[in-house]
């Protein structure tokens, strides 16, 4: 992985499904806004072609034959996503927020990929971010929050899953840079005012 040398900085948004993400990310943007400095919200899968073939499989709508086939997608997405958006932006001076990136693919690609090393080589050439906001949520509340503000459950959001992700996510946060752990379990004030401290060190 590389390291961002551009202007802008790339923060990255993370944790298991329902830990408040999104919300968090959209309090980013207000944030950003707010102290007048140039940025863009964007997310992974994107909302292009091979980021909706993704979202089509989570959501059950259509079958792959194997894991690798849906990292494979993932990653193709990434590298897009790089190339057309995120790293033009970064030229130009703005600041890139993601909701999701590869850290998300190792942790839940973690459950169905046996080879731990292909799958990290998968994602190897990828800009690592200047900062990584891990959301430190139970399974038991991401459940919980998911069936209270949702239709339907998605592939991996059943709390044994989510434990198993979240085992996955911990051991990443070790092994890779600028990574900060706050706590989901709080309000979504206290939440955002951890993460704003994170945000503040990188961003003045």
């Amino acid at each position: 992985m590389f390291k961002n040398k551009f202007k802008g900085k790339f923060i990255a948004i993370e944790g298991l499904d329902g830990c408040g993400s999104t919300t968090q990310t959209l309090r980013i943007e207000n944030y950003l806004k707010k102290i007048k400095k140039p940025y863009l919200v964007t997310n992974e899968p994107t909302n292009n072609v091979i980021g909706g073939i993704i979202k089509a499989y989570v959501e059950g709508d259509i079958k792959l034959t194997s894991p690798a086939s849906l990292q494979l997608l993932f990653a193709a997405d990434r590298a897009n996503h790089l190339e057309q958006e995120i790293i033009p932006n970064l030229k130009g001076g703005i600041n890139v927020i993601t909701d999701r990136y590869f850290l998300s693919s190792l942790a839940y690609g973690a459950l169905n990929i046996a080879d731990d090393g292909w799958l990290y080589n998968i994602n190897d050439l990828f800009l690592i971010p200047d900062l990584t906001i891990l959301i430190k949520t139970s399974a038991k509340t991401c459940v919980k929050r998911i069936k209270a503000n949702r239709l339907g459950v998605e592939l991996f959001e059943n709390e044994d899953k989510l434990k198993k992700v979240w085992n996955n996510y911990e051991m990443l946060s070790k092994k890779y840079p600028n990574i900060s752990v706050v706590d989901g379990e709080k309000s979504e004030d206290e939440v955002f005012s951890d993460i704003q401290k994170e945000i503040d060190k990188i961003i003045k």
